[in-house]
């Protein structure tokens, strides 16, 4: 029930615009969030390489069907490659992570066409800069146009990764298709409430589900990317890399800024990629209360806050 709560209020204009008004909630905000400019999210990234982390950049904002914003949004990116390359934060400990419905792809038919074209500019600003892109993987109705697209990107780019939801019942399939060398995939649980026909429910079921496309990427030819803080989960990776013979530059984990920092720093100290996702700007309400709803720990200090107000 609070999960459901707090998603739902990732769309109330009334609750986001309490939690903003609060000085007591940014503590909250700042651990999830590194800020709302670039500036703030080149600083943070800072501070994490020199811990030895990697860094995926995510310039926050989705659903957009306003064709000027969707501009907007591929230039940002196309911008914040440069501000890499200038600010000695470029290579492949770098990556920018891009959701497509930000570049417009629900913007009607020829949603997705414009989406390439943005997403195809961004990823040869990312090349030039020497950084990495992948493909964030958003509600099921667009995950065949974010399939096809990947697809598109990979006969120019072919380093580009794209993410694969566990709880979609799909996903298995998917993994199968994407396990070729070269190909890299971010494996995650799944932040979007979905229809039971699509997705399974159950945490029992979609960390089951979890495992075996864990198992499917493993056992291909690809380059794995483990999303997950599950320490259940970070272990079974471990154990496929070993028992498939993959060495530690041969997969890597992600996690989230603000969750299981010190597990981060753990496994990076024992040689592990670790990358960290740093997500930043202005629209970072709807990705603050979906990170609640999957942790929903902090929740009680937050309510505490917005009561507090006066």
């Amino acid at each position: 029930m609070l999960r459901r709560t707090l998603i739902a209020a990732a769309n109330q204009d009334r609750v986001k615009a309490a939690v903003q008004a609060v000085p007591a909630t940014r503590a909250v905000v700042a651990r999830f969030v590194a800020g709302e400019t670039t500036a703030d999210a080149l600083a943070a990234a800072a501070t994490l390489v020199a811990a030895g982390l990697r860094v995926t950049f995510n310039q926050l904002g989705e659903y957009v069907t306003d064709p000027g914003r969707a501009g907007q949004t591929r230039d940002d990116f196309v911008a914040l490659a440069g501000r890499l390359a200038d600010s000695g934060l470029a290579g492949p400990g770098s990556e920018l992570s891009v959701k497509l419905s930000a570049l417009g792809l629900l913007d009607g038919a020829d949603g997705p066409a414009r989406a390439l074209d943005h997403a195809r500019l961004i990823c040869a600003a990312a090349d030039r800069a020497g950084v990495l892109v992948t493909l964030d993987m958003e509600d099921h109705t667009t995950t065949d146009s974010t399939l096809e697209i990947t697809r598109a990107l990979r006969r120019d780019f072919p380093w580009v990764g794209v993410a694969i939801q566990a709880a979609l019942r799909r996903s298995p399939a998917d993994c199968a298709d994407l396990a070729y060398a070269g190909s890299r995939v971010r494996l995650v649980k799944g932040a979007y409430r979905e229809p039971a026909a699509v997705a399974l429910h159950r945490r029992t079921d979609v960390d089951l589900a979890y495992v075996r496309c864990l198992r499917i990427l493993f056992a291909g030819a690809g380059h794995p990317l483990v999303a997950t803080h599950d320490p259940r989960l970070v272990a079974i990776a471990a154990e496929l890399a070993r028992r498939t013979g993959r060495g530690a530059g041969d997969f890597e984990y992600q996690m989230l800024r603000g969750v299981r920092d010190g597990e981060q720093r753990r496994l990076a100290a024992a040689g592990h990629g670790v990358r960290v996702y740093l997500p930043f700007g202005p629209q970072w309400y709807g990705y603050f209360t979906r990170r609640l709803a999957e942790r929903p720990a902090n929740t009680l200090f937050l309510l505490r806050a917005l009561a507090s107000r006066r």
